[in-house]
């Protein structure tokens, strides 16, 4: 016999015992894996609710692309046997694709009928076009191929190539044991160190349950305050100290310490996203503290609640809050002290719609839900001659502020305001009359999706109790509708108990992601992200919050070379991606950045072509927004890397003088929005503002249920049929719009003609 031909045996003998011992430890699941075993064990104690008992959603496994060349033995398999016919060896990868021992096999392992497919289609390129085989694989194949082996010998090999393209499936039980949520009150050591005392102020807007969070707050030797708003967080900064009592403010795009050698104060008024939780605090308050159920911020909430390091913390917000915060604090071992308020001044719901608004009142607010509402009715407002004030939400605070101070100010003739929700929290405004121009609004469900529903109690309410407030100079407030239809429909909305928080918000860390990445170097820190979430394990009380936000600005910079923790501080910037210079900035910061070249003043200037001018029309004050908030993004950027962004300060001034040109812009908004009608390329401008037809009564809303949304009836795809099918558009204005369209277009004909004649004339 042949040195070759023993050797071929022996290795033949080697293998088969290798084969066997491996196919058996397969079936053992229990013997491979007693981690994961004892680990799904526990995970099935929790509530029914856990995450853990979803299904894996595997298409988040990208799988890596191996190289063909790579790993063979030369041509030893050959040499021991012979060379393989690439034909037959089709056909006996096929074979063992569709035994369905071995998709069992292979699902017992991790791998379900989606990434078997996948890892097949990867391992049977990899064998065919492999120049040479690993020696023991080649002889496997050779013998199946000669009739002297079993299909099922490949399973060894084909799950170690399955493991090389999806290297999660070898460290499942690491990345399952690093996204366990379940019990965050273990995250915070330091408040858990102490026994904190929790006080639960509890009552409806305009109750004075921040005030008496507030009073304790000044009167402690320390303490912290967390706001949903920087305009919350100035508001205490600015009553502390002139009470006082020296507060700093921290929020994530400024910094003041009013101390003059910059030394800490012992009071702390930030962004509840700001807050920290291992300084100790005599005293903390958290505001808002409904919030912590919010699909995207409501993390925030949940760990100021948990972890911050005070012996009390004062908790203010809805009463609907009550039962969830105290459930929640029973895993602390904390004990709950409940205060109620009652609403200082009355509001009451009018039995009649405003209707037209030849019927506004001095106080009037008129709530919409978009800038296009915003534009439209501040428009008719001003063809009556009366003046408006106009808040929405990407306004920068400044400007806020000036248009609240303007609608506040007796002496000033504007006595009208025209704002979204964005007046539900922190700014005092001295309303008499709230009026609902609509009750429905766009919202963003749990799966991240966009649609319109009808606006909830807890939202109502939040809005019509900034009507009569306690410190403004109407006493009693009234809230109604625009529109006759909608006011049965607020009534009953109001009429209903605001439904009780049943959830608490969580978000992974940049260190949970990154020991992700230390078992998935290849994966990109959207696909990190995202198994994450797939794998994450929540009791019942808590949910992961919505990252979408995230993964958009981690995949817009993904090509982009920075370092993990400086992609995810990135990816955390909160920036506005409906505005495309904002997004377009964000790409040129990161790309900057990852050159290790500093952002400078000047090079900020270049960019956002420093100095501006005072907007023409809505098209430039929408711009100059987006200039704000660049500069915004700066700032937050700067306290994270200074050496990277030094020109803080600069930035700052010319953000101050950009909010006043802003503030000029909104003061003669409807002159802006004059000037937008009057532009030559009314359709361009639309798609580029956001701006709908603006010269026109105030748009009626329907409910937005559902069923109306998705009627296949509705088959009419024309625009004017959408406006009038959606409740946008009554048939009344649209016949109305037809006929001035049509006398326009004729007296436009008629000053054509006019005009033609006379240079005929001259002629």
């Amino acid at each position: 016999m042949s040195v070759n031909r023993c050797v071929y045996l022996l290795s033949r003998s080697h293998i088969r015992y290798r084969v066997c011992a491996s196919t058996a430890a397969v079936a053992n699941n229990t013997t491979l894996h007693p981690t994961r075993r004892t680990f799904e064990k526990l995970s099935s104690r929790h509530s029914s609710s856990n995450s853990s008992s979803r299904p894996l959603d595997t298409s988040l496994f990208v799988p890596l692309t191996l190289k063909s060349d790579a790993g063979g033995d030369g041509t030893v398999g050959e040499e021991l046997t012979q060379p393989l016919d690439k034909s037959e060896l089709l056909k006996v990868l096929n074979r063992f694709y569709k035994r369905k021992e071995m998709q069992k096999l292979a699902a017992d392992q991790g791998l379900d009928a989606r990434l078997f497919h996948q890892a097949f289609v990867s391992f049977r390129r990899y064998v065919l076009e492999m120049n040479s085989l690993n020696a023991d694989f080649h002889i496997i194949l050779s013998d199946i191929c000669c009739g002297a082996g079993h299909i099922d010998d490949i399973f060894p090999y084909f799950m170690r190539h399955a493991k090389e393209i999806f290297p999660m499936l070898d460290c499942m039980d690491d990345l399952r044991k690093i996204s366990d949520l379940r019990v965050p009150a273990n995250w915070y050591p330091e408040a858990r160190a102490i026994q904190r005392k929790i006080v639960f102020h509890a009552g409806p807007t305009n109750s004075g349950k921040t005030y008496h969070a507030i009073q304790r707050f000044l009167a402690a030797k320390s303490g912290v305050y967390c706001g949903p708003l920087k305009l919350l967080a100035h508001e205490i900064y600015e009553k502390s100290n002139d009470a006082g009592v020296p507060c700093d403010l921290v929020t994530g795009e400024e910094r003041i310490s009013v101390d003059p050698e910059g030394r800490l104060s012992g009071h702390i008024a930030s962004t509840i996203e700001m807050c920290n939780v291992t300084t100790p605090y005599e005293v903390a308050v958290i505001d808002e503290i409904q919030m912590i159920k919010d699909p995207a911020r409501g993390w925030a909430w949940t760990r100021a609640l948990l972890g911050l390091c005070a012996e009390e913390i004062h908790v203010c917000g809805e009463a609907a809050a009550v039962d969830f915060v105290t459930e929640l604090m029973y895993t602390t071992g904390e004990e709950v002290e409940v205060h109620n308020y009652k609403r200082l001044t009355p509001f009451s719901v009018s039995d009649h719609a405003v209707e037209s608004l030849d019927n506004l009142k001095p106080g009037d607010c008129i709530v919409c839900f978009s800038k296009n509402d915003i534009y439209s009715i501040s428009r008719q407002i001003e063809v009556r001659g009366l003046e408006c004030a106009v808040i929405y939400g990407s306004l920068p605070p400044g400007t806020k502020l000036a248009q609240a101070k303007k609608f506040n100010d007796p002496d000033d003739p504007c006595k009208i305001l025209v704002a979204t929700d964005a007046i539900g929290m922190g700014l005092n405004l001295s309303i008499r009359r709230i009026i609902f121009n609509s009750l429905v609004k766009p919202n963003v469900n749990e799966k991240g999706e966009k649609e319109l529903d009808t606006i909830s109690t807890s939202q109502a309410l939040q809005i019509s109790g900034r009507a009569g407030r306690f410190s403004s100079v109407f006493k009693e407030g009234e809230v109604t509708t625009m529109q006759r239809d909608d006011l049965p429909v607020l009534k009953e909305i109001l009429g209903k108990p605001v439904d009780p928080i049943e959830t608490a918000g969580l978000h992974p860390t940049a260190e949970q992601i990154e020991m992700f990445a230390y078992h998935l170097p290849q994966a990109t820190l959207s696909n990190l992200v995202d198994i994450f979430v797939s794998l994450a394990q929540v009791d019942g009380v808590y949910f992961v919050c919505n990252i979408d936000d995230f993964k958009f600005l981690a995949d817009m910079i993904q090509h982009i070379p920075l370092n993990l923790r400086t992609r995810y501080v990135f990816c955390t910037a909160p920036i506005n991606k409906k505005q495309a210079f904002v997004c377009t900035s964000f790409l040129k910061f990161a790309r900057q950045f990852s050159r290790d070249e500093p952002l400078t003043f000047n090079w900020v200037c270049r960019h956002v072509n420093w100095p501006l001018v005072p907007p023409k029309n809505i098209k430039d004050l929408v711009h100059l927004e987006a200039v704000h908030d660049v500069l915004d993004l700066y700032l937050w950027l700067s306290y994270r890397f200074m050496d990277m962004f030094p020109d803080a300060n600069l930035i700052r001034d010319i953000q101050k003088e950009l909010d006043g040109i802003i503030q000029v812009g909104v003061c003669n908004i409807t002159r802006l929005i004059r000037a937008t009608e009057d532009q030559p390329t009314p359709a361009e401008n639309t798609a580029s503002t956001g701006l709908a037809v603006l010269d026109t009564p105030p748009l009626k809303r329907g409910r937005g249920t559902k069923n109306q949304r998705k009627d296949p009836r509705m088959t009419d795809s024309s625009l004017s049929s959408r406006l009038v099918r959606d409740g946008l558009l009554t048939k009344e204005l649209l016949q109305q719009l037809q006929r001035e369209w049509v006398r326009e277009q004729s007296q436009h004909g008629e000053d054509s003609n006019s005009a033609n004649k006379g240079k005929r004339k001259k002629k």
